[in-house]
């Protein structure tokens, strides 16, 4: 494989700003084709980035075009139906996250996954692929192995309200096509809960799966939650092997910053991750680390980072993978197991409320 063919499925605001734009100036690859429903959008996408063909809709390009990869950047609650389709075309695809609506959706895709040989679904949890997220990963992995600072003990990750688009979409081109809700099916809520509770796992999966992505890719492990406030503020885990997580949600909020640090303990000292708001650009995450192994020579630094962005690396990262090359991208199996977690809170935290109203 030379230089990779990708089509492109959906270029609203986050299929330009946060995928698009990376793989159409990346040397390794060609955007043969873009697919959106939206005609003027379509166009002056395509005109944008010199993208040669555009299509109305996924079928039609599938159809006509002879690709080696897929980006597929839609709102979750279409990914039961669409990215099954996607996946039959025996590719790699990648989608945002999270992996579907509910896991009902998500074993769809998985089953999808499964039963077509080639096909490979990546979800975009970003956050794996930032330079300063692979350091600490890599790092730990050396820890596990030396045991220098000891056991791990701790990961909290803390990420209150805040801007999270850092001016991203300043150069997103809009059209006046309007919206396409009408236009397609939408996945069903998850099974067994209360229109209530089925609002309240759509916001979940929607402002937090990236956090509890990055604690199951940082403990290297699956866990469970365990624990919910009821005021929504923090959600308690422990990991397969015991160790706690929190879960810090919304201890504040911000309107100007984003502040989401990922802390990492051990025994003698810690890793501290800090991560910059998701579509901020050629800026890699910064990195903190802390020895203490109490031979009086304690110390506190910080490792060099690249001047890359986690998206722009997330992209290349998913050529990679299109190439069978390893990569630190989330599977499906994994994504799966996210949506497992939000079931799991807000279950704890539906109990938690009922338990605080019943008190008085």
């Amino acid at each position: 494989m030379s230089k990779i063919r990708l089509g492109f499925v959906g270029v609203g605001g986050m299929g330009q700003a946060a995928h698009l734009q990376h793989y159409a100036v990346n040397g390794d690859c060609e955007v043969a084709a873009i697919a959106e429903i939206r005609p003027k959008l379509r166009a002056a996408v395509a005109a944008r980035w010199a993208i040669p063909r555009t299509y109305p809709s996924h079928r039609e390009m599938l159809a006509a075009e002879k690709l080696d990869g897929i980006v597929a950047i839609q709102p979750f609650s279409l990914h039961g139906q669409l990215i099954p389709e996607l996946l039959a075309y025996g590719k790699p695809v990648l989608t945002e996250k999270p992996i579907a609506r509910s896991t009902e959706a998500a074993d769809r895709i998985l089953a999808a996954e499964q039963a077509t040989p080639g096909a490979r679904l990546c979800v975009a949890y970003h956050k794996r692929s930032d330079p300063a997220t692979m350091w600490v990963k890599e790092r730990m992995q050396a820890l596990a192995a030396s045991k220098e600072l000891g056991a791990l003990r701790y990961i909290r990750v803390t990420m209150p309200p805040g801007d999270w688009i850092a001016n991203g979409f300043s150069h997103l081109i809009r059209t006046d096509d309007g919206g396409f809700s009408d236009k397609v099916a939408w996945d069903a809520p998850p099974a067994g809960f209360s229109e209530k509770d089925a609002k309240a796992h759509e916001a979940f999966v929607n402002y937090y799966i990236h956090q509890v992505n990055l604690l199951r890719h940082l403990f290297g492990e699956s866990y469970r939650a365990t624990h919910a406030d009821p005021a929504g503020v923090t959600m308690t885990v422990q990991s397969a092997s015991g160790v706690t997580g929190l879960l810090e949600m919304a201890p504040f909020s911000l309107a100007t910053e984003w502040q989401e640090v990922a802390l990492v303990c051990y025994d003698k000292g810690w890793l501290r991750l800090r991560l910059f708001a998701p579509m901020t650009s050629g800026r890699a995450g910064e990195v903190e680390v802390c020895e203490d192994k109490g031979d009086g020579k304690g110390l506190t630094w910080q490792p060099t980072l690249p001047w890359i962005g986690a998206m722009q690396n997330q992209a290349a990262n998913f050529l990679k993978a299109v190439r069978g090359e390893a990569t630190p991208l989330c599977g499906a199996a994994d994504a799966r197991a996210d949506i497992d977690v939000a079931n799991q809170y807000i279950r704890l935290v539906t109990a938690a409320r009922g338990q605080a109203q019943a008190k008085g």
